[in-house]
């Protein structure tokens, strides 16, 4: 699996499909950060979206059968005394959640810059800049 970092040619905004979400780390602010993978280029590839609590309750609608179980996943999550915490989708019993018929764009976040460093690399960190949803007929 590669990062999504390294496989992009510009720090234009993107698409991605076949989103799957692996983990969503909750801290002590209003933002969180999703784990996901998706196929891009034809291979797989592992980010991590940093997004406002309200964003990842649009994602988690969009999780379709799991949708019920992962509010209330992310309520228990919430209401944990102890920061960051974390929830987790990559085992028999939390398998990693599709996204179906959803593209994410995402938009390419750099580190600050630093002394002598022209051309900062990106990071693997990624902000929705939003969510679009196929409609069959």
């Amino acid at each position: 699996m590669r990062l999504l970092s390294d496989s992009i040619a510009d720090d234009a905004n993107f698409f991605v499909e076949e989103v799957h979400v692996v983990a969503i780390v909750f801290d002590n602010t209003d933002d969180v950060t999703v784990w996901a993978t998706t196929h891009f280029d034809g291979e797989l590839h592992f980010f991590h979206l940093a997004l406002p609590f309200q964003s990842l309750d649009t994602l988690l609608r969009l999780a379709t059968d799991r949708a019920a179980t992962l509010q209330e996943e992310v309520a228990d999550a919430l209401a944990a005394s102890e920061w960051p915490a974390l929830l987790e989708f990559n085992s028999d019993e939390a398998p990693p959640v599709p996204l179906p018929s959803v593209a994410l764009k995402l938009s390419v976040t750099y580190p600050a810059d630093e002394e002598g460093e022209d051309d900062p690399q990106p990071h693997n960190i990624f902000y929705l800049e939003g969510v679009y949803v196929r409609l069959d007929p």
